[in-house]
């Protein structure tokens, strides 16, 4: 059952432990006292990488670099871009609230559909047109908060990460990729490189405090690599339109976890433009329930 097809109940369940697992990026990084975005990243990754091989590896009868070949073109791809997507992430979470980056996150759908049309040629509903309508005035709201407020780095930074993941779920469907697990590997390794060359060139020391290299490592392993391992297994047994729902434990969680534990709270902008936006996530889902077979997004 680990590695199989679940039944859909079990695969509902997988859904939301994958987005709770997803939700604990932003506590953990506001318990990270002093590691910056590239110091964060290269240990994150560092734990990733091994951890997804080790399932990659059970998953394919001991034969993981077959897999992963596979990838090709569209794996590379979408690799890149999850790494501007974990980029923008971290960044947006230390530049503004937990809240505001996350439901500048759940934009990525929307962005994905946006994307497909142009490149993929996929029809988009008229449901989803609508959404993506009310989305855009959500995200409006936030973004305006922060470039009145003179911090618009966070809401940019989390609007790239959003990007990111679109193009990433674009590149996947291109070529028809049902597991991602080994273009996250290939983003994994490409972080590494590439947020040590930054550290190197910027002269930020990887020589951190234990408590900041542990806490990302359990970010890698936890909050990124077994999220999407979970998922990857969860999704196999629920529709698109159920899992875009699902997924949205992540968005309601993060926020919640600081606000519990560090008593971070969001702003009145946030919070509308937050739930306009998952209004909209959540019209979109619950219109797609009612059309078989399913359509993307």
């Amino acid at each position: 059952m680990l590695f199989g097809t679940p039944t859909y109940r079990y695969g509902v369940v997988l859904v939301l432990l994958a987005g709770f697992c997803w939700s604990s990026m932003g506590i953990g990084i506001r318990f990270i006292e002093v590691a910056n975005v590239w110091q964060i990243l290269f240990y994150r990754s560092l734990a990733l990488v091994p951890f997804l091989f080790l399932i990659i590896a059970a998953r394919s009868g001991g034969k993981p670099f077959a897999v992963i070949r596979k990838c090709g073109l569209a794996g590379i791809i979408g690799a890149f871009a999850l790494v501007t997507a974990f980029f923008g992430g971290v960044f947006s979470i230390k530049a503004t609230t937990v809240a505001n980056a996350m439901f500048l996150f759940a934009a990525a759908p929307f962005m994905a559909a946006f994307l497909g049309l142009f490149i993929l040629r996929e029809r988009i509903r008229i449901a989803t047109w609508w959404a993506m309508t009310f989305a855009m005035i959500g995200i409006g709201t936030m973004v305006w908060e922060g470039i009145s407020m003179g911090r618009s780095s966070g809401n940019i930074a989390a609007l790239i990460a959003a990007l990111g993941f679109a193009v990433f779920t674009i590149a996947l469907r291109w070529r028809k990729m049902d597991d991602m697990l080994p273009t996250v590997f290939l983003a994994g390794i490409f972080a590494i490189i590439i947020s040590a060359a930054v550290c190197n060139s910027a002269g930020y020391s990887l020589l951190l405090p234990a408590q900041d290299i542990l806490i990302a490592a359990l970010l890698g392993v936890f909050q990124v690599g077994a999220g999407m391992v979970i998922y990857t297994i969860g999704s196999k047994a629920v529709p698109a339109a159920e899992l875009a729902l699902l997924s949205m434990t992540e968005v309601v969680l993060g926020p919640l976890w600081v606000w519990i534990f560090l008593d971070e709270t969001a702003s009145n902008y946030t919070l509308l433009g937050g739930a306009v936006l998952m209004v909209a996530i959540a019209g979109n889902a619950l219109s797609g329930l009612r059309r078989k077979p399913t359509p993307i997004l």
